[in-house]
């Protein structure tokens, strides 16, 4: 059991490190954390929409990147990738309804290729990455390319929350994108952003070119690109108030699907980048420590879960055993007793640490979830939710060992 409490405090050592980092971040930088950078040129913007299978979604994406009030969009590239329904129908009948439009139809190949084959097309001096499944707001675009005259930033990402908030899973993913997107605003402060998400990115195209474009056997072509760029040393930047918005899974089932291959693609960046820690500035001396502790935390939770609850199990049997060779009685409720530790202090009080922290950055986000209705929800968020994450952390583990690396 000592050792198995020193990993338990090692986790709450740990996990109390960054919820504190991420509070002084906030307190040191919150008067500018929805700052918007002034725009001083219409730098000229490809936005490349890869799509496979996106018949239901492509024509709104569409919509949504041509009416953005950003004047220096010079083309929108759909890369239909081998669709089997009517993606590419869709896409070239908006094509008289919008003059900069252009479609590329490739055979199935994957994203990363998708864009890869684009890039070889691309007219303008930055490239914007948009899912086929998501939507920028008006003001999204403008917002982010006052980030660009810093010539030392290499990308851009936007905040992210999802579109569809109807059933219970989908408003549950409504309260983690909100906690991502400002725990990674945060992370902008000490140069750490560790990804620019395909749901909405802009590049510079020096530095996405400088990278060989985008890695062909990374499940996670966005996290990796992101990496390549900070190990070459440019800056990633987050903009709050240039907002996407993106559809999420609806079911368990294409949610776990989706995270599996989220993590496996951390697993696979993590192995190619591992050789740079602690070189290269903030990109070794935090980015990665931080994203392998990010798998390790998830995965000593597990390991204590269970490790205390077969020391408890054990130590029922052995009570059992004794008082059936006794002859006594097995079932007594007058000695019950429930004896306190230090363990179950410090694990209820980082609950109740995480949970504040929850709420309050909802309240900062100021997101219409935070309603006393809506309590319910935070805190299977913070149950239920999150316990998921080791197993499917496990999970992943298993499907990386075996040398999966299927997209769905």
């Amino acid at each position: 059991m000592e050792f198995i409490e020193g990993v338990y405090f090692f986790y709450m050592f740990v996990s109390l490190f960054f919820l504190n980092l991420v509070l002084l971040l906030y307190l040191h930088n919150k008067k500018r954390l929805f700052h918007i950078p002034e725009l001083t040129e219409n730098y000229s913007l490809s936005v490349l929409i890869p799509a496979y299978n996106e018949e239901k979604t492509i024509a709104d994406t569409i919509r949504h990147v041509f009416e953005s009030n950003y004047r220096g969009i010079k083309e929108v590239i759909v890369i239909n990738d081998g669709s089997k329904d009517n993606t590419s129908r869709i896409a070239h009948s908006l094509k008289k309804q919008y003059p900069k439009l252009v479609i590329i139809d490739k055979a199935n190949s994957g994203k990363a290729d998708s864009l890869n084959y684009a890039l070889k097309y691309v007219k303008g001096e930055f490239i914007a990455i948009i899912d086929a499944d998501s939507y920028p707001e008006k003001t999204a675009f403008s917002h982010l390319m006052g980030y660009f005259s810093d010539k030392q930033v290499g990308a851009v990402t936007a905040a992210c929350t999802p579109k569809n908030r109807n059933n219970f899973l989908e408003r549950l993913q409504t309260i983690e994108y909100k906690v991502i997107a400002f725990t990674r605003k945060l992370l902008e402060y000490i140069d750490s952003i560790y990804v620019v998400p395909g749901s909405m990115s802009v590049y510079r195209k020096k530095a996405l070119l400088e990278t060989g474009g985008f890695d062909k056997t990374n499940l996670t072509e966005d996290i990796e690109s992101t990496w390549h760029i900070l190990k070459n040393g440019w800056k990633i930047r987050m903009c709050l108030a240039a907002k996407v918005n993106t559809t999420v899974p609806s079911r368990f089932k294409a949610w776990w699907v989706q995270r599996v291959r989220w993590t496996i693609g951390g697993f696979q960046v993590l192995k190619k980048y591992l050789k740079y820690i602690f070189q290269r500035g903030m990109f070794g001396y935090f980015v990665i420590p931080f994203f392998a502790f990010g798998l390790i935390i998830g995965i000593l939770g597990l390991v204590i879960f269970f490790a205390l609850l077969a020391s408890k199990t054990l130590g029922q049997i052995e009570i059992l055993l004794y008082k059936m060779s006794a002859k006594v009685a097995i079932v007594s409720f007058s000695g019950i007793t429930i004896t306190p530790t230090v363990l179950n202090y410090f694990g209820i009080a980082l609950f109740v640490l995480f949970l504040i922290f929850t709420m309050f950055v909802l309240f900062v986000m100021k997101d219409k979830l935070l309603r006393n209705e809506n309590s319910f929800e935070i805190l299977v968020y913070m149950t239920l939710y999150l316990v998921v994450y080791p197993f499917m952390i496990i999970w992943s583990i298993y499907k990386w060992a075996k040398g999966e690396k299927k997209w769905r």
